[in-house]
């Protein structure tokens, strides 16, 4: 674990509630089991199978958004610094997480096309193509997105037409860029409706289906990728990159079998995911605890591509859905717990500045190496039509008129093939009519200028695709302020600034309201002054009373433990007998289906890959192009 130094910052925590459904309502008249205090962005929890004395539970995060908050609302409060570092530079990690049923999706998602129901990822496009929109014209932008979901264990890239039919795509590690997904389709996008569209295509691939919590329960762990690459002139003149990468992951819910009623394929989807969350849970309790010497990152898929985002290279924002119905009593309070810890990990952002994997630099290196092909060609055509016109051509430096003048070139060496054409074929007919050349002088002179045709008509070819090169590369780059319109008049920015600043301020109010809790606990003691031995008597009983009421609360969260504990053990015994059930089975189709011979050889083919933590088929023919089979555990 990296140790705490200036620049390392906690993990953001915040904590959304559901409202109570309509079964939940017809259930009973219990209520809701969650309180909050929107003002100390404190959660109270009532355990409705304890008797009234009991204390309820408290716990104290960044934010807390009740049943009736605004999806505007958490964006601006705990999201838009985060989407603001991204434009700066940082990695950035949003992801929500809950039991199944929560609101996980309809937060990080919401409603596309109602604005004041529009999500996280929707309201983060609209906030980076925004910024780039009202930035200035000397800073060129490079996005990027890409989208996967982690199904059964495999990493599946949803922007793939064929990722049905082919095999999960491989981690890899690299120094520079961390842990990245090998061969994992990247789309640039120019504006809203195309980052959108991305989006869409992936949904329509992703994998959901139906339990008895959850109609649309997502069976599959999704994760999509933006990349902003900005290239901006420095102090030095010289042009620096900085890429900033956002991911927003919607995981899939945590479920008990019994509560949701999943059975065959989908009870194999919940058995992957439980243990990925559990393999979650782990990493966030390591980096809490801070003196682990393991953090055990490969324990799942989900945590290795988590792995900057919890206690690395990234600003991250964890948002911990909740369900207010009594019968979920347990699942809330072990995400509360969960929340609790990630609150303490420390990761260590830092500014991405001239990556070597920076695609924005490749991309202007190429547009300047076909400009300048372009403009020689063009050169060489202008002058040439100046030798027919007699005319000087001089360059301006700049680039406005250069690019008025570039259209002129262009058009000019149109006109000039043109008038070389009707030249070439006057030439032609004035040789045919010719009565004093031999026949022979006549073919000749016809060939000579049917081959100038023909190089005259390839040049123009090879001009028009050198030219649509240049534009379709240039197009994918974003020029600040240029190709997107800022449709937004000044009321609107106006109102948005205001409500940007209404939301600091809140932000601001509760981390003080914050502060001065825990400084008036501290400082109660130094300021007790007592006027008589009664007095005393009645502070120092009221203080015990206190003290006794935390030792009761803190016997009751070691019992929950305790009994949380068991009740993962059992589910988790639970899991490895219906897995060792069907292991058996299957060594059984082995032993009386397949002849020992085979069997042998599938053996010696096996081998252990330990960067993937999987065993993997040796290739049947020894060639490096040929990408070996993965072996799943029967």
């Amino acid at each position: 674990i990296m140790s705490k130094n200036k620049s390392s910052e906690s993990v953001k925590v915040v904590v959304r509630c559901r409202p109570l459904s309509r079964k939940e309502e017809s259930n009973g008249p219990a209520g809701g089991i969650v309180q909050m205090d929107l003002r100390l962005g404190q959660v109270i929890l009532r355990n409705p199978r304890a008797p009234p004395s009991e204390p309820q539970k408290t716990f104290t995060f960044d934010a807390v958004y009740d049943s009736s908050s605004k999806q505007r609302d958490l964006y601006d409060e705990s999201v838009r610094p985060l989407i603001d570092s991204v434009l700066a530079g940082f990695n950035g990690t949003i992801f929500a997480y809950g039991q199944t049923g929560t609101g996980k999706t309809y937060t990080m998602q919401g409603l596309w096309l109602d604005p004041e129901k529009q999500g996280v990822i929707p309201n983060a496009f609209d906030h980076i193509f925004t910024h780039i929109s009202r930035s200035q014209s000397d800073k060129q932008y490079l996005v990027r997105a890409s989208y996967l979901e982690i199904y059964l264990e495999e990493i599946r890239d949803l922007l793939d037409p064929n990722h049905g039919n082919t095999r999960g795509l491989e981690l890899r590690e690299s120094p520079e860029t961390g842990v990245y997904v090998q061969d994992l389709t990247s789309c640039v996008c120019k504006s809203i409706k195309e980052i959108e569209e991305v989006m869409n295509v992936g949904n329509q691939a992703r994998a959901v289906g139906a339990t008895d919590m959850n109609e649309h329960s997502s069976r599959s762990h999704a994760l999509f990728l933006i990349t902003v690459e900005c290239s901006q002139p420095g102090p030095d003149g010289r042009k620096h990159i900085r890429v900033g990468r956002l991911n927003l992951v919607d995981l899939a819910g945590s479920e008990r079998q019994a509560k949701t009623g999943v059975q065959g394929d989908r009870l194999k989807e919940a058995a992957k995911i439980n243990l990925s969350l559990s393999a979650l849970g782990n990493v966030i309790s390591a980096l809490a605890d801070g003196r682990s010497s393991h953090v055990p990152y490969r324990d799942s898929k989900l945590t290795r591509l988590l792995q900057d985002s919890l206690g690395g290279n990234a600003k991250t924002v964890m948002v911990a859905t909740l369900g207010p119905a009594p019968q979920h009593y347990d699942e809330t309070l072990t995400t509360l717990r969960y929340a609790n810890r990630a609150k303490n990990i420390q990761n260590q952002p830092r500014v991405n500045e001239d990556p070597k994997d920076a695609l924005l630099r490749e991309f202007q290196k190429e547009i300047a190496r076909l400009r300048a092909q372009l403009n020689h060609r063009r050169f060489r055509s202008k002058q040439k039509k100046e030798q027919v016109d007699g005319e000087a051509w001089e360059r301006d430096g700049d680039e406005e008129e250069e690019e008025v003048e570039e259209e002129e070139v262009e058009k000019e060496a149109e006109e000039f093939v043109k008038l070389e054409e009707q030249r070439l074929e006057k030439e032609n007919e004035a040789i045919r009519e010719d009565q004093f050349l031999l026949a022979e002088e006549k073919q000749k002179l016809l060939g000579e200028n049917e081959k100038m045709m023909g190089n005259l008509r390839k040049r123009q070819e090879a001009t028009e695709q050198l030219t649509a090169r240049y534009k379709a590369m240039e197009s994918k780059l974003l020029v600040g302020g240029k190709n997107i319109i800022d449709h937004t008049n000044e009321q609107q920015k106006m109102l948005e600034m205001k409500r940007q600043e209404i939301a600091e301020q809140t932000r601001r109010e509760r981390e003080m309201q914050q502060q001065m809790l825990i400084q008036d606990e501290e400082a109660v003691e130094l300021r007790e002054t007592f006027t008589s031995l009664q007095q005393e008597v009645e502070a120092k009983t009221k203080k015990l009373k206190k003290l006794y009421a935390k030792l009761q609360c803190t016997k009751a969260e070691i019992k929950d433990v305790n009994d949380e504990h068991v009740r993962s053990r059992q589910e988790l015994e639970q899991t490895q007998n219906e897995l060792t059930r069907e292991l058996k089975f299957k060594y059984l189709i082995i032993e009386n289906f397949i002849p020992p011979e085979e069997k042998n050889k599938i053996m010696n083919r096996l081998m252990f890959d330990p960067d993937e933590d999987e065993w993997k088929f040796k290739p049947l023919v020894p060639d490096e192009r040929l990408v070996p089979l993965i072996f799943h555990h029967f």
